[in-house]
């Protein structure tokens, strides 16, 4: 039987998250510009800050916390169709890398997918590495071309 559980981020598993988040940016060979124990509490200070408008979803294993994600919910400009407008951002899909090739980043962008609906967001974008282009267009992303970024 499948153990995997997906769900909403409890205030005590943040630490845990800036764990996976430092883990990402060291095993693609980046180098924190502070040391983790100064980050971890930055970060878990950021996350509570923000907590109504950024949503993280844990994947466990048990009680094993082996994947992550962030749904930023941004505020749209009402219009005389929708007043309480809202899209999203999938941000920080992460698989702990002893958990990758088991389609437990596909869950990860599904369990976002069906928060996002349940939010009522018109649309969610995602900035995606080159390696999971594919997994995101499996959900029904795609290219959009009227989205575009400048980068400053």
């Amino acid at each position: 039987m499948d153990d995997i559980v997906i769900r909403g981020a409890r205030d005590d598993e943040l630490p845990l998250l800036a764990d996976m988040r430092w883990r990402w940016v060291v095993d693609r060979g980046d180098r924190p510009s502070i040391g983790r124990g100064e980050f971890v509490d930055s970060f878990v200070t950021w996350a509570r800050a923000h907590a109504q408008g950024h949503r993280p979803l844990v994947m466990l294993r048990g009680d094993d916390v082996i994947g992550m994600t962030w749904l930023a919910i941004q505020p749209r400009v009402p219009s005389p169709l929708s007043t309480g407008r809202a899209v999203g951002d999938l941000q920080c899909v992460y698989v702990v890398p002893e958990h990758r090739a088991s389609g437990h980043g596909d869950r990860m962008i599904a369990a976002a997918l069906e928060l996002a609906d349940e939010l009522g967001l018109e649309w969610v974008t995602v900035h995606s590495s080159k390696r999971a282009v594919t997994a995101y267009e499996r959900r029904g992303f795609a290219v959009s071309p009227r989205l575009l970024q400048v980068k400053l």
